[in-house]
């Protein structure tokens, strides 16, 4: 063979990228990576704040994933490529065999001969005492009228009688392919790919500082238009917004609405375990075409339709509740008068706090708060621990430790407290300052023993006192050396308290003494600070009066709590006095402009499938043949769906046919 020839017969490099995207290896491929892709979106939580991601998956995991793109799996541009593969693939495929099954839906088949007849798995033979024509004639009327179109030809040798029912079965591989193409085409149609696309040509910006709707710059702006999008914002109650939020990677992007949005009101109503159980939203939608507001209520699954945009009820958050604080200090000016701090949530303000000041961010506000109380009699008790606000103070180099403190007392042991809540970061835990209240109610109690810890004279006095009464009890031989040695030592043990508490003197204990002296001294050196915090503690206490338990048990309190002062970091205790609750409806607005052709798309699946299952494709053939003055006849029969079932439509349609003429034998 010439090299023309073997170039004429070799498939040019188009027939062959044809053949490849209209194979089924390819389709089941794509749709194989489609659904792993749809199970890991359903499994891990999309769209989520990228802080949390790094969070729950550390440093290495999250950079994986987010170069994966696992984060937004569904706007993905491996997804979205993916995604158009699949209708190529399956566009061709419909393209390409389309007219053939058109024309089998036509066709009856009569290219057949009596020995492909004889081999098929449902076939039989008998023969009638009537002629060739005869017998012919009364087959197809008898398929006929069971459904079937039937053909008849003129072979070599005998009469071919063909007949199909179920041609339409042939449509529903048509009808479910193109399923498939309209269903990714409105997949597409609602992805983010022009956002994509306009992000790569420059047009547009993601946003990742966090400022006010309309501080966000143009380029970072989405004007309104056909476009699908899927975003969120939060109304507090009697605001208006006209923008939605888009999250997108670590940043996000905002639509512009053509319609204004306000929250009216705002209602949620809880379990009894605190769990929310449904919350709903009075809303008013403002648009210039209308002739007057759409005033409505919505609620989860229940959303209002309006142009295309759907606004569903979503979640809930602080509106930015009014707060009234009390700061106690905690530092070297504990003991004075709390000041009055007045705020907001989401406020930032620069207080003078510590030695170089410390910003105040209110990020929360909780009007009750539903937390497991174990009792004996109870160890699965809840209860309302009542209103917490939460809170940040950040130093000027941007460290920042955050807080959660809860405005009614908690009982523990039978003795009321404070409750303080701290941690460095959001992948901590919580840990909690317990702060005694006194007689009145009040921290005050709490300010005035922590004034006179910090108050160096007070504590030298003390100290020296303490020393003269150790002293007068040990041997005359003692001189100002061991005096001046026990009262710095006294002194000392206080200054490391403040520092850091027990933990810090048993510290000092491990590193300063001797191996052989510290259960000795240890237990000593302790012994002479508990009594030095008692001795100060009962400073103005008058001598005629007796010392009650509640009054110890407040000192053992109070001394835990200021050893802890040094971990909890913060130079005053923020109490809440009073506040003005105000709260936030998030919607969530969704334009989806694909959602109309994939619900053709999922029209026409269920109807392929249905055609498929229900209408299966069935052919009979019947060879007549004379055979001296009889007919013999040859029956054949094929589906394509249900073999079990088709046998028993064979018996029955072979009896039928058999009963046509009364007097037939077997062959």
């Amino acid at each position: 063979m010439s090299d023309v020839q073997q170039s004429a017969d070799k498939p040019s490099f188009g027939r062959k990228l044809i053949l490849l995207l209209g194979s089924m290896d390819l389709a089941i491929t794509l749709l194989l990576v489609l659904a792993i892709a749809s199970v890991i979106g359903t499994v891990l939580q999309q769209n989520q704040p990228y802080a949390d991601y790094v969070i729950k998956f550390g440093p290495f995991w999250f950079d994986v994933f987010e170069a994966a793109g696992l984060y937004d799996v569904y706007s993905a541009l491996w997804f979205l490529v993916i995604l158009a593969l699949l209708v190529v693939s399956t566009s061709v495929c419909v393209t390409r065999h389309t007219p053939s099954m058109i024309k089998e839906m036509i066709e009856i088949r009569t290219h057949v001969k009596e020995k492909s007849l004889r081999a098929m798995k449902q076939s039989d033979q008998w023969t009638v005492a009537s002629g060739e024509q005869e017998s012919a004639a009364e087959l197809a009327a008898a398929l006929s009228q069971s459904g079937y179109r039937v053909r008849q030809v003129d072979k070599e040798g005998g009469i071919l009688i063909s007949a199909m029912k179920g041609s339409l079965n042939r449509l529903g591989y048509l009808f479910t392919h193109v399923a498939i193409v309209v269903i990714c085409l409105g997949g597409l149609l609602d992805s983010n790919l022009p956002i994509k696309f306009a992000e790569w040509r420059g047009d547009i910006k993601v946003e990742t500082r966090n400022l006010a709707s309309d501080e966000v710059p143009m380029e970072s702006r989405l004007p309104v238009g056909n476009q699908a999008f899927r975003g969120s914002i939060q109304i507090a109650e009697g605001r208006v917004a006209n923008v939605a939020f888009l999250p997108l990677r670590d940043g996000y992007l905002v639509q512009e609405l053509p319609f204004v949005l306000k929250v009216k009101d705002f209602r949620i109503e809880h379990y009894t375990t605190g769990q929310p159980k449904s919350f709903e939203t009075d809303l008013v939608l403002f648009d210039d075409d209308l002739p007057e507001p759409i005033e409505t209520t919505i609620s989860v699954n229940h959303p209002l339709i309006h142009k295309g945009y759907a606004i569903y009820q979503s979640s809930f958050a602080d509106g930015g509740s009014h707060l009234t604080m009390a700061a106690w200090p905690l530092d070297e000016n504990a003991g004075q008068a709390p000041t009055e701090v007045n705020g907001r949530i989401f406020d930032k303000r620069r207080m003078p706090w510590g030695q170089d000041g410390l910003q105040l961010e209110l990020i929360s506000f909780r009007p009750f708060n539903i937390n497991p109380d174990p009792t004996e009699e109870d160890p699965d008790n809840i209860r309302n621990f009542g209103p917490s606000f939460g809170f940040k103070l950040r130093t000027p180099t941007g460290e920042a430790k955050e807080y959660v403190n809860y405005m009614a007392p908690v009982m523990k042991d039978g003795r009321a407290f404070f409750l303080s809540g701290v941690r460095s970061s959001p992948a901590e835990e919580f840990g909690y300052l317990y702060i005694p209240i006194d007689r009145q109610g009040s921290v005050k109690g709490f300010s005035d023993y922590l004034k006179r810890l910090r108050d160096q004279t007070l504590v030298k006095q003390t100290a020296a006192e303490m020393t003269k009464e150790t002293l007068q009890q040990m041997s005359d031989q003692t001189g100002p050396q061991v005096a001046a040695s026990l009262q710095e030592t006294l002194e000392r043990l206080v200054s490391l308290y403040m520092q850091g508490g027990f933990v810090e003197v048993s510290r000092f204990i491990e590193t300063a003494l001797p191996a052989e002296q510290q259960e000795k001294l240890g237990q000593a050196y302790l012994s002479m600070l508990r009594e030095m915090l008692a001795r100060i503690f009962f400073a103005e206490h008058d001598e005629s009066q007796t010392v009650t338990e509640a009054e110890l048990l407040f000192l053992q309190d109070a001394a835990d709590a200021i050893g802890s002062l040094t971990r909890y970091g913060s130079p005053v205790y923020l109490s809440l006095k009073d506040y003005q609750h105000i709260q936030a409806s998030g919607l969530q607005i969704a334009r989806s402009p694909g959602k109309s052709t994939v619900y053709i798309g999922c029209a026409l699946l269920i109807l392929g499938v249905f055609i498929l299952f229900y209408l299966p494709q069935i052919r009979f053939w019947a060879m007549v043949k004379p055979d001296g003055d009889k007919s013999r006849i040859v029956l054949a029969g094929m589906s394509n769906r249900n073999p079990r079932d088709f046998e028993l439509l064979f018996e029955q349609v072979r009896q039928r046919l058999k009963a046509v003429d009364g007097n037939s034998t077997q062959a």
